[in-house]
Order: structure tokens, then C-alpha cells, then sequence
């Protein structure tokens, strides 16, 4: 059974109906009803194109935090054949948050990284939500490292809340392993691909994210903080979220017109949730443009066009 978000309740009554008629017309057999879903099925599609054609930031981030999306392992095994992930830190331990390995992206050897946040209880338990420790940072860098040595190019697929704030991890150093992984992207002599698959949150997100070219779904979110945290430091009030939304610029129509992001990937009406291969396949083509954009060019090159790009953003803000 779908789930449907707040904002989607006048889709879900129209569905709904339509799924009752499904099954009565599955019973009776009676033309009029198929009539009936013909015309239901499409004022609930024009309706949902007309919500998501007008969704507010708040709405967006409701979208990007839906249960439903598909997550880094989703894209993993849709994009990427001969995948083989790679383990631990080599300093602490493993952290399942972070998804790291080797594999061929349409053909072509490739280095992918990814936060994870879990599809199910156990799954989202496993992988800490998405919210890496410093060995997942770590392990990011480590696999940066062996990638830059092998030429092949980077692929970064985002999805965190942000870090985990644990005592545990700042206790194991946090600030230090991101700040370590995002100057790993910034020295990396082959070029890298970033794409925002649902939340962007904080340092948790640009550690892998300072690459070349920074792809982000229709219906994302990427900001420095949460709304609701935001929202709690800015007015003491975490139900303002909504307010803090709007005013923080998070999604990727505001980010792209400060140029903070490169491209933005249409999702299917309704959202990635709604057909997640359709979704998949659209951050494939897009991050293959990307890749064809950035092959041929010189490591020095690939880093001076990566440094002056986020450079140029607080310049122009």
C-alpha cells in the first residue's frame, strides 16, 4: 500500500476510489465502471501533475524524506554492473551508512560512494539512517585515494540527514574525517560526479559531494542544516520548520539559480517514489552527460575547474 504524504490527501481519496472500482469491476465485469476508472485515473494524474507542479520548499522536503524513495543501493544496482564494495577504514571499523566499492557504469570502470539510509526497520538500523561515523568518512577517503591511483572516475550518490552527532563519533574525531573526505574530493586528479538523491544535510553531505559537477533530483533537499534544527537555533521553536524551510533556499530550483548545483534531474510526476526505475534511469542518463562533459581533461585541470567552482559560490553570494 502506497504511503501518501499530508499535502497528497486529495490523490489519495481519488485513488482510493479508483482502487474500490478496480475491484468491483474485477468482480462484475461492467463496462460503466471501466468507464468510471478511465475518467478517475485521469483527473487523479492531472491532479497530482498540477500539486507537484507548485510543491512548497516544505512540501519538497517531505518528498525528499519519503519512505518509499529509492536509496543509494537502489541506484547501485540499477546503474552499476560487477559492483564490489569495499570494507572498513582501516583505522577504527566498518560504518554501513556509507556504501563504497568498484563496479562499471555502462561499461566503464568507475569508483561510486554512497549514504545509505535503509528501506525497512532492520535495514535503516543497519545502516544508522544514512548519518555516517568517522570511519564512513574515512572509508570515502580511502576509496578516493585507490580510485585517483586507478584513474578511474568518482561517482557520488547523497542522501544523509547529515552526520551522525553521536558522542561515540565526535569522540573518534568527526570534523576531522569530514573535513579529510571533502579535501579528498577537492584533490582528486580524475573527475567526479555528485548527485543529491534526496536530502543533502550539512557537512554530512559535502564531504562527498565537492565534486565537478553536482547533480540534484527535481525534489530534493541540500542546506547546511535541517529546517527543524534551523528552525530551533533561529526562533526557538522547532514547529517553525515550515518558515525555516522556505527561507533557508533548499531546493534545487533555488540552489541552481545561486549555482550552487549544476543540473537538476526531472522526477516522474508524483516524485521519485512513484516510479523509482523511471527515476533511476533519468539520474543515469544525467550523470553519464556528466562524465562524457568532464572525460579527455588534464588532472590539473579537473582540479583548478573543481576548486574554482566552489570558490566562485561564496564569491557570488
Amino acid at each position: 500500500m502506497r504511503a501518501y504524504l499530508d499535502f497528497e490527501k486529495p490523490v489519495a481519496e481519488l485513488e482510493a476510489k479508483i482502487a474500490e472500482l478496480h475491484a468491483l469491476a474485477a468482480k462484475d465485469g461492467a463496462a460503466a465502471i471501466g468507464d468510471e476508472i478511465g475518467k478517475l485515473e485521469g483527473k487523479a494524474e492531472n491532479a497530482l501533475r498540477e500539486l507537484y507542479q507548485n510543491l512548497t520548499p516544505w512540501q519538497k522536503t517531505q518528498v525528499a524524506r519519503h519512505p518509499e524513495r529509492p536509496h543509494c543501493l537502489d541506484y547501485i544496482e540499477d546503474l552499476i554492473t560487477e559492483f564490489t564494495p569495499i570494507a572498513g577504514d582501516r583505522v577504527f571499523g566498518e560504518d554501513a551508512a556509507v556504501v563504497a566499492g568498484f563496479g562499471r557504469f555502462r561499461g566503464q570502470p568507475v569508483c561510486v560512494i554512497g549514504q545509505e539510509k535503509g528501506s525497512d526497520t532492520e535495514s535503516r538500523l543497519r545502516h544508522n539512517f544514512g548519518m555516517a561515523r568517522p570511519e564512513g568518512y574515512r572509508k570515502a577517503q580511502r576509496v578516493m585515494e585507490l580510485a585517483d591511483r586507478f584513474g578511474l572516475p568518482v561517482i557520488t550518490l547523497v542522501d544523509t540527514a547529515g552526520a551522525y552527532p553521536g558522542i561515540g563519533a565526535e569522540e573518534r574525531g568527526q570534523a576531522e574525517a569530514i573535513a579529510r573526505s571533502t579535501d579528498a574530493c577537492l584533490a582528486l586528479g580524475v573527475p567526479n560526479v555528485a548527485v543529491i538523491l534526496g536530502e543533502g544535510g550539512s557537512g554530512g553531505a559535502i564531504a562527498i559531494a565537492t565534486a565537478n559537477r553536482v547533480l540534484m533530483l527535481e525534489h530534493a533537499i541540500y542546506s547546511v542544516i535541517s529546517p527543524e534544527a534551523a528552525a530551533s537555533i533561529l526562533w526557538r521553536d522547532s514547529q517553525r520548520a515550515q518558515e525555516a524551510a522556505t527561507t533557508m533556499k533548499i531546493t534545487a530550483q533555488d540552489l541552481m539559480r545561486m549555482n550552487v548545483i549544476d543540473v537538476i534531474v526531472s522526477e516522474p510526476i508524483g516524485g521519485a517514489h512513484r516510479a523509482p526505475k523511471q527515476a533511476i534511469e533519468s539520474v543515469g542518463a544525467a550523470i553519464d552527460r556528466a562524465l562524457g562533459d568532464l572525460a579527455g581533461m588534464p588532472e590539473e585541470a579537473l582540479r583548478h575547474a573543481r576548486a574554482e567552482k566552489f570558490l566562485a559560490i561564496g564569491r557570488k553570494l
